[in-house]
């Protein structure tokens, strides 16, 4: 058995500044594509030199705010200015799909802000088109790009955790109910599970592989989404994972993973920049920590992950972050099946409340 280790692995991209130079479009002048487009500046050589609404007033104003050289009054104009490499879709979940196969159709590859899709039906659909036509297509799931996150995988790699045993992760806080915002609101892709549960999710998958099966509970909202979510997830590997997502409760917002011979533990919330702590049964610690930037600003690091593989046309790389992407999907499509989520999609979670599923 190797000793504990005496410093922690280096994270293998710790800069986004070194990735390309790619000149951005952003699809929908929100507040998230407002963080985006602030970590895009302020921690990479990237730039967002486009930015498209419906609404020309409102694609203006966004560039003005953020020194964008040109707004577009509709999202078929965005993709189709030539002078872009890469489209950030970040419009409501329920039009994560559409708007990815505009950009994808006009040539253009394409982050998808976080979930890529609805269901995995959906995400299936997305990746298809870009391979069809010869673009890359992103989930924007910044957590997986972070510094911890990187370090975390060169530990199981490396065999310093060893064998995984177990995992666990929770994000939420008191949301009050509103039907007005998207939220709460099926039509737009809300509920907590597609919101934020898409993050614990994805981080057992990481650290735990493939899930075999589904068993959650959970409540809903007065307009039917989903607001509090319990999961027990069972890995290919025999490994079992416990996910919570609510909007009901304060949760400590961290995630573990304990190995047979370290334990890993992140700090909250998890899915930001976050301090990692490993520790052995012997009572040795070592930890990293590196919260250099506040909430969102992490996601320039999602960016240069996709600019790095846009550079050298990384199909493989993509593909494998596409796995991912619609195995996580598939997982919150039988968590909202237990627990009878509402649905914009024509899935019909609502009249089937089975306790227990897989994912198909």
């Amino acid at each position: 058995m190797s000793p504990f280790p005496r410093a922690l692995p280096t994270p293998e991209h710790p800069d986004p500044r070194d990735a390309p130079a790619l000149r951005w479009g952003v699809l929908g002048p929100g507040v998230i594509a407002a963080d985006f487009t602030t970590a895009l500046h302020r921690h990479t050589t990237q730039r967002v030199v486009a930015v498209g609404s419906r609404d020309a007033a409102r694609a203006a104003a966004f560039a003005a705010r953020h020194g964008v050289a040109r707004a577009h009054g509709s999202y078929e104009e965005l993709v189709a200015d030539p002078g872009l490499d890469v489209v950030y879709v970040a419009t409501p979940t329920s039009e994560h799909t559409a708007h990815a196969l505009l950009a994808i159709a006009a040539g253009r590859h394409v982050l998808v802000e976080k979930p890529l899709a609805r269901t995995a039906v959906e995400g299936v659909a997305i990746r298809a088109a870009a391979e069809a036509r010869g673009v890359l297509a992103l989930e924007a799931m910044k957590t997986l790009y972070l510094p911890h996150l990187q370090v975390l995988r060169r530990l199981l790699a490396d065999g310093a955790i060893g064998e995984v045993r177990s995992a666990a992760a929770a994000l939420g806080m008191p949301t009050p109910f509103d039907a007005r915002t998207r939220l709460f609101d099926p039509a737009l892709g809300g509920g907590v599970a597609l919101d934020i549960g898409v993050y614990p999710v994805a981080f057992v998958h990481a650290v735990a592989g493939d899930i075999e099966r589904v068993a959650a509970r959970g409540t809903r909202a007065p307009s039917g989404v989903d607001d509090d979510i319990d999961a027990e997830l069972t890995h290919a590997a025999g490994v079992r994972s416990r996910v919570t997502a609510t909007w009901r409760r304060a949760v400590d917002g961290g995630a573990i993973v304990q190995g047979s011979r370290a334990r890993v533990v992140l700090g909250a919330p998890f899915h930001n920049l976050a301090p990692l702590t490993l520790s052995d049964p012997a009572g040795s610690t070592i930890a990293f920590d590196e919260r250099r930037w506040p909430g969102r600003e992490g996601m320039a690091f999602e960016a240069a992950a996709l600019a790095r593989w846009v550079e050298i046309d990384d199909r493989a790389a993509v593909r494998t972050a596409g796995d991912a992407s619609l195995a996580v999907l598939r997982v919150l499509d039988r968590i909202r099946d237990c627990v009878g989520a509402a649905s914009a999609d024509g899935t019909d979670f609502g009249n089937r409340l089975s306790k227990s599923s897989s994912p198909g």
